[in-house]
């Protein structure tokens, strides 16, 4: 006789792996691949996309998209040089997680109507950690996700 034996679910895996998945899809939606990402799931957790295009108004500034667990999505701009980057604007809205095509709006848009296209104060989305607050909402990446209460529509 087999028996299904229940493990709990290890959130820090499934939330590493639906991360690393939801970065892949903003990447992809703003026109780059995952090779130009980069991930850091101490907390708080966060996403960089390196993007291949500049501002208008900023051709000597590299631009940059940044997704963390406090505040969401952010445009940055990277001076050429050692200089930090900037924060030229946040996406805000409602759900630390958009969808993929939400973030690639803001992104478009930012680039045709500048920094009024987004927010320059920081939202506050949730606290660091507790990343069981976030798995669900992220996609599911195999088999693993039948272990997940629900599932995002992804």
């Amino acid at each position: 006789m087999n028996t299904l034996i229940g493990f709990g679910r290890d959130i820090e895996y499934h939330f590493a792996r639906g991360l690393r998945a939801y970065l892949a899809r903003v990447a992809r939606a703003v026109g780059v691949g995952f090779e130009s990402c980069s991930l850091d799931l101490e907390v708080p957790a966060s996403g960089y996309i390196a993007l291949d295009r500049t501002l208008p108004d900023l051709p000597g500034h590299d631009l940059a998209l940044i997704w963390d667990e406090v505040h969401g999505w952010s445009a940055v701009v990277e001076p050429a040089g050692e200089s930090a980057a900037k924060v030229f604007a946040y996406l805000g809205g409602r759900h630390i997680l958009p969808p993929p095509r939400t973030v690639a709006r803001f992104l478009e848009v930012l680039r045709v109507a500048g920094p009024p296209a987004g927010s320059f104060r920081p939202p506050v989305f949730r606290r660091a950690g507790h990343h069981e607050d976030l798995v669900d909402s992220l996609p599911v990446t195999g088999p693993e996700g039948l272990l997940r209460r629900s599932s995002a529509a992804w």
